[in-house]
């Protein structure tokens, strides 16, 4: 945006900072959210003000979206990107989250439709019955592709594709071919062990079937 806009915006917007007030969180964090979950809103901080510091986990979700966007900006044609669903069609495992991000999944499985939620409770509930893998996500939207709950995703699902660990790639097979052949190289990936040493300062984990 090189020059302040004038009159009515029609620039999407890809970023907002919620500063939650006091006696209003729930409205801050869920009813606000419903809007820009419409327009696909890729980052939604959430600050307090009591505490005078952002959310560990929302510093975290901050520190890997800005990795993740100087990725997509050096690299404009990367595979990664919205109604792929590659990776949320082969999970080599049940999703394990800590109680933090259950915290913010919740926030976005409020605002669905009570229909619409008990469907997702029994794809859930049908995950852990499954024996075969891969496994599909429960929360991917499987006519279009996209996640039910893309503002309130795991932080695996954020990472995933734009962070490896120590040799080992967290990437599909289509970006493995890629770095094989040697037209990836000058990308700067984001280390998955130190995302990985963050999450654990927030707590044990349990499993998305629990």
């Amino acid at each position: 945006m090189p020059e302040r806009p004038s009159g009515v915006m029609t620039l999407a917007r890809d970023w907002v900072r919620e500063v939650l007030s006091s006696g209003h969180e729930r409205k801050d964090r869920v009813h606000h959210l419903r809007p820009l979950q419409r327009a696909a809103l890729p980052y939604y901080w959430i600050l307090s003000p009591e505490d005078r510091v952002m959310h560990p986990l929302t510093q975290l979700h901050a520190d890997i979206n800005a990795r993740v966007r100087a990725i997509l900006e050096a690299h404009p044609g990367w595979l990664c990107g919205k109604g792929c669903g590659g990776c949320c069609r082969a999970l080599a495992e049940v999703p394990q989250l800590t109680a933090d991000e259950w915290g913010l999944l919740r926030e976005g499985l409020a605002l669905f439709a009570p229909d619409q939620l008990r469907n997702i409770q029994r794809d859930i509930a049908a995950l852990a019955e499954q024996q075969a893998r891969p496994l599909v996500c429960p929360l991917l939207d499987q006519q279009s592709s996209t996640c039910l709950v893309y503002a309130q995703r795991p932080t695996a699902c954020r990472t995933y594709g734009f962070y490896v660990q120590r040799e080992l790639g967290l990437y599909c097979h289509d970006l493995e071919t890629r770095v094989a052949s040697g037209s990836l190289a000058d990308v700067v990936w984001g280390n998955q062990d130190a995302i990985d040493h963050r999450l654990a300062a927030l707590g044990e984990t349990r499993p998305l079937t629990a």
